[in-house]
C-alpha cells in the first residue's frame, strides 16, 4: 500500500511540475531534467511513473482537460436561463484570459507545438469535442432551432477568443465574443408561453 501511495504522490508532484512548465515554456522547450528538478523526484521514480515523455504529455492533457470541462460546468450551471448559461461561458472566459499565468489554450498549444497524428491529437480532438457538446447541451435548452449549429458557432467564438487573448495579450477578445453570443441568442425564434 506504501509503495502505491509514494507513486500516486510521485505521480502528482510531476503532474504539477510539468503542467506549469508545459503551459509556461511550451512541451518541446521543456526537458525531463527541468522536471526532476522543479518536483524534486529523481528521474528514475519519474519513469517509473511515466515510462516516456509522450506519456506524461498524455497525462498533462488529460488531467487539464478534466479540470476545465468541471470549471466550464461548474460556471454554466448556476445561471436561471438557458442563454445566461451560454453567456456565462464567456464570463468565465474573460476571468480566466485575465490570469497573470494566461498563455492560451492549453489544447490548441499543444496542438501547434507536436500536430495531431498520435495520441496527442486524439487528447487535442476528445478535448474539443467535449467542449462542444457542452456548448451543444445548453444550446439545446434555447429555442435554437437548430442546436448542433448554434453550438458550432458558439465554439468558433470561444476558440477565436481564447487565440486573440493569448497572441494579443487582451482579454476583452471574451467580452466581444460575448456580444457575438448575445446577437445569436437574439436572433433565436422567441420562447412560446406555456
Amino acid at each position: 500500500m506504501t509503495t502505491i501511495a509514494a507513486t500516486r504522490n510521485d505521480g502528482v508532484r510531476v503532474l504539477d511540475a510539468a503542467d506549469e512548465l508545459f503551459y509556461a515554456h511550451g512541451i518541446q522547450a521543456v526537458g525531463m531534467h527541468q522536471i526532476r528538478d522543479a518536483s524534486q523526484i529523481p528521474l528514475k521514480r519519474i519513469y517509473r511513473v511515466f515510462p516516456s515523455k509522450a506519456e506524461l504529455v498524455e497525462a498533462y492533457l488529460r488531467r487539464r482537460d478534466h479540470q476545465a470541462r468541471a470549471a466550464l460546468r461548474a460556471h454554466t450551471a448556476t445561471p436561471p436561463t438557458p442563454e445566461r448559461r451560454i453567456l456565462s461561458v464567456f464570463d468565465w472566459l474573460y476571468t480566466w484570459y485575465q490570469l497573470p499565468e494566461f498563455r492560451g489554450c492549453v489544447f490548441n498549444n499543444a496542438f501547434g507545438e507536436l500536430g495531431g497524428t498520435d495520441a496527442i491529437g486524439r487528447a487535442v480532438r476528445k478535448h474539443m469535442s467535449a467542449i462542444r457538446e457542452h456548448l451543444h447541451t445548453l444550446a439545446a435548452d434555447t429555442t435554437a432551432p437548430d442546436p448542433a449549429a448554434l453550438a458550432m458557432q458558439l465554439h468558433v467564438l470561444v476558440c477565436g477568443a481564447t487565440s486573440l487573448a493569448a497572441i494579443h495579450g487582451d482579454p476583452t477578445s471574451a467580452l466581444h465574443a460575448r456580444t457575438n453570443a448575445e446577437a445569436l441568442l437574439a436572433s433565436l425564434p422567441e420562447r412560446t408561453a406555456p
